[in-house]
């Protein structure tokens, strides 16, 4: 073989290990995203548990009467958003 094809072949062969590469990081890429969209959707899932959660210990502190004024304030704002939502559900429907 010559010089000339001696150097083609051997860029070639880079070529073709360059390829196999960038195929291997592109399919790293597709696992990596899908793995961040399954785990920001399990985040969001935790945070609504975590919220609903929450909720739920103050209206048990509100049963038992074993509230502090900090959240007794904090369980009023929370009723108060709630019923500020149905009422524009309820202006809703009679539209």
């Amino acid at each position: 073989m010559s010089e000339l094809e001696t150097n083609i072949k051997r860029i070639n062969d880079k070529l073709q290990h360059l390829l196999k590469q960038h195929q291997q990081l592109q399919k790293d890429s597709e696992r990596q995203t899908k793995l961040i969209a399954e785990l920001q959707e399990t985040k969001q899932k935790d945070t609504a548990t975590i919220t609903a959660l929450e909720q739920k210990v103050l209206v048990l502190k509100a049963a038992a009467l074993q509230m502090s004024e900090a959240d007794k304030k904090e369980f009023e704002k929370t009723i108060n958003q709630h019923l500020r939502e149905i009422d524009k559900c309820i202006a809703m429907l009679s539209e």
